[in-house]
């Protein structure tokens, strides 16, 4: 394993044959930013956009079946994986932008979202901020800071084994501190307490998230950046739910996990809500439930892509890549 300061170059494991005959792992220089990304399949644009503390590996099992109706592009977020991890810029606009410049960069003009955990802020703001260029939007077991009402700082011990690192993230340098060279004790505890009993992480999944963020400069302080900059977030948030989606929305949660409650979020925000409850699946629904995610997925995008079929079907040129 390469050491702090140095690249990281820890591979993926276990990746289907379906995946690697499809997908190609990429960087794009978009937006300021050298973004690690994985582009394949056929269709229109959907962006996945992963969470805390994970990476685009994340949807790896739900790839290869979506990448049948739709061209995915899945990077790493800033500070996260191989996209570079500058010291501040980790505010929802900011990362927002960030995925717009991507799209930009690759030619897709409007497209489709789903974002997971933190993803699901950043899916939110890039829908609010940029709603010209989101045609739906799917936000999966989270909440939005300064919209969700924030849960009580005492309460449950088992709550509390599940929400306690929100606070701790975002205490600056001293979480960096605590956490470098435990790096599998943290964060590999978060796989474990917020997965459904018997659909627990595989153990080289969890090895892989933690290699990677046990390497590479700055890597742990970007992994903490969402929650650092939660101030600047909120405030933009709160500008934000004055105006409601214009979109169709789905809120997906799992069953153990949030549940119901993430549409009952995304519904402060966007009049167009529809709701998907796991059964069976804690926090990590796209790796726990794949084949649950690719159907509620599909069945939620299918306007999208049947709207996007016809204009192809009709224009001069029969094409378009979906941009």
């Amino acid at each position: 394993m390469k050491t702090e300061g140095q690249d990281c170059s820890v591979q993926p494991p276990r990746l289907s044959k379906a995946f690697t005959d499809t997908f190609t792992s990429r960087f794009v220089n978009a937006g300021g930013l050298r973004q690690h990304v994985y582009i394949g399949g056929e269709g229109p644009p959907l962006l996945l956009i992963h969470g805390w503390p994970e990476n685009w590996y994340t949807w790896r099992l739900v790839m290869p079946e979506l990448a049948k109706k739709y061209t995915l592009i899945v990077p790493d977020q800033r500070g996260i994986g191989l996209t570079d991890k500058p010291k501040g810029g980790y505010d929802t606009r900011a990362l927002a932008n960030d995925m717009v410049a991507l799209m930009d960069k690759l030619g897709h003009r409007k497209f489709a979202v789903v974002g997971h955990d933190t993803g699901m802020s950043i899916g939110y703001a890039l829908a609010a901020d940029h709603p010209d260029r989101v045609d739906r939007l799917a936000v999966v077991d989270s909440f939005i800071p300064g919209v969700t009402p924030s849960p009580p700082l005492v309460t449950s011990s088992e709550a509390t084994k599940k929400t306690y690192h929100l606070a701790f993230n975002r205490v600056p340098e001293v979480n960096e501190k605590l956490v470098k060279g435990r790096e599998d004790v943290y964060f590999g505890y978060q796989f474990t307490i917020e997965a459904a009993g018997s659909k627990k992480i595989p153990d080289y999944a969890v090895k892989y998230y933690t290699d990677i963020l046990s390497c590479g400069k700055n890597t742990v302080h970007g992994s903490f950046g969402w929650y650092e900059a939660l101030d600047t977030t909120i405030a933009q948030n709160k500008q934000r739910a004055t105006r409601k989606l214009p979109m169709p929305v789905l809120g997906i949660g799992g069953a153990t996990s949030q549940g119901a409650a993430v549409a009952k979020t995304m519904k402060l925000t966007a009049n167009n809500v529809q709701s998907l409850v796991v059964p069976g699946s804690g926090h990590w629904v796209q790796e726990e439930a794949p084949a649950q995610m690719v159907a509620g997925l599909n069945s939620f995008l299918a306007p999208y892509r049947n709207a996007w079929s016809s204009t192809q079907a009709s224009s001069p040129s029969g094409g378009g890549g979906g941009k």
